[in-house]
């Protein structure tokens, strides 16, 4: 959801304001027993659970920069768009005018207020919704549209709390309705490729992989507009891995995490941080209010991660100091590996001079959505198409009545390496165990639909 204060017209709001809001909406909806899950008997799981069959009526909640990105790629892949819903009352029209030019009829816009979407939620007309608002609404918006019946689709990174990940997979096992998060990265061109050798049988029996995001934001995260304007206030809040599913997502798609496998401990690191208070020290006059913040946030975390089967994942996250944008996206295996930023790969014997050699070589395992909508994708834009192919993906296994490619608990353990990560760094780096999410079923399930779809 954009937040603005200039732009909105409620001088009593403000964007901390805003922040507390959400998370004490949040804690009020009551905090789950994190040591371990119901008894099996008490829940119905959504492992598998398919779409109900239908053309969709969507809804969004937050217009924004991503909210707006995210309604061109919908309207791309002719989605229905009923109603639109932002505390920034310009936003709402801005992107009312997008679907009106589209073709559609005007949506209805819900602007009155930080609450307004529960009126939108209340309608009779909406079957999925997308929250694309600052990460604190997350939860009790995407918890709020399960209540009323909708599928729900956040945006990254998910939840951010223990609590918040049992409450969206208990309100899914008990309103039947999905909850999933856009995690576009799991979509793109290289990822799906190599996911595909993956289980082609290319990289022999898989080992570790390592993803990162890796970013500089100190521009961003200083703005006063867009992101700025709530995102810095997170690095005064806790020291961790804060935005781990760019990298995470499509190195356990790779391993098949809850699919056969599952994450069993974290162990987590912060280097000091000075990248946030070096760019205000030479950015900001010095009577701006920003001085009173205190960082946390150290700006590299660094997290290990053992999975039950044994294998490793290294997740890095560093956003407040000069690097070249990167993923890392590696994955290893006892014929080989891969990894992005160049896209580059090596498999034993390769060659004799151990050069890393090319993605073109192994074409034949395009995925069939990049062979099918690729061009499309590339044209409407969005992360070189990825968005436009997540999106795509989603409103196919809605229409076509399937499971999502990801659900609710693979939401839930993703979003989780956030909190995880912070306890571990407060405890001097020990190891924190993962909850499990899926009660154990996920010994017994069969690897995601993204690497098996014709």
């Amino acid at each position: 959801m954009n937040f603005d204060e200039q732009d909105l017209g409620l001088g009593s709001w403000t964007r901390r304001k805003f922040m507390q809001m959400g998370a004490a909406s949040a804690a009020s909806l009551g905090v789950m027993n994190l040591a371990h899950a119901e008894p099996a008997t008490t829940r119905r799981t959504m492992m598998d659970v398919p779409f109900e069959k239908r053309n969709p009526r969507v809804a969004m909640i937050g217009t924004g920069g991503r909210g707006t990105s995210l309604l061109g790629n919908l309207l791309s892949a002719d989605a229905q768009v009923v109603a639109l819903c932002d505390i920034v009352k310009a936003k709402a029209e801005h992107a009312a005018s997008l679907v009106v030019k589209a073709g559609q009829k005007t949506p209805e816009l819900y602007t009155d207020g930080p609450h307004h979407y529960e009126a939108l939620l209340a309608r009779n007309d909406v079957d999925l919704v997308l929250v694309a608002t600052p990460w604190s609404w997350h939860a009790e918006m995407s918890i709020a549209a399960m209540k009323h019946g909708k599928d729900v689709a956040m945006e990254v990174p998910g939840v951010t709390s223990l609590e918040d990940c049992w409450r969206i997979v208990r309100t899914s096992e008990e309103t039947r309705k999905q909850c999933l998060m856009l995690e576009n990265c799991c979509y793109g061109y290289n990822e799906t490729l190599v996911l595909r050798m993956i289980q082609g049988g290319e990289f022999g029996e898989l080992l570790y992989g390592e993803g990162a995001y890796i970013h500089d934001l100190r521009e961003e995260l200083f703005s006063n507009a867009g992101e700025g304007l709530w995102r810095r206030t997170e690095h005064t809040l806790r020291d961790g891995n804060l935005y781990p599913s760019h990298g995470l997502g499509p190195v356990a798609n790779y391993m098949g995490i809850q699919r056969g496998d599952s994450f069993g401990h974290i162990v987590s690191m912060s280097s000091p941080q000075r990248g946030l208070d070096k760019y205000r020290k030479d950015h900001l006059k010095p009577d701006d209010p920003r001085w009173k913040e205190r960082y946390l946030t150290g700006d590299m975390n660094t997290s290990l991660i053992k999975t039950a089967k044994g294998l490793t994942i290294t997740v890095k996250h560093a956003v407040s100091t000069p690097h070249p944008y990167d993923r890392i996206n590696l994955i290893a295996g006892t014929k080989g590996l891969f990894q992005d930023y160049p896209p580059r790969i090596y498999f034993d014997g390769m060659n004799k001079n151990e050069e890393w050699g090319s993605l073109d070589a192994w074409k034949q395992y395009d995925h069939p959505l990049w062979k099918t909508e690729g061009e499309i994708a590339k044209k409407v834009g969005g992360h070189g198409g990825m968005d436009f192919i997540m999106l795509y993906r989603l409103l196919e296994c809605v229409r076509k009545g399937l499971p999502p490619d990801m659900d609710v608990y693979d939401a839930a353990a993703w979003s989780a390496i956030a909190p995880l990560s912070v306890t571990s760094v407060s405890r001097g780096s020990a190891p924190v165990e993962f909850p499990d999410f899926t009660n154990g079923k996920w010994r017994k399930r069969a690897i995601s639909a993204i690497a098996t779809q014709a």
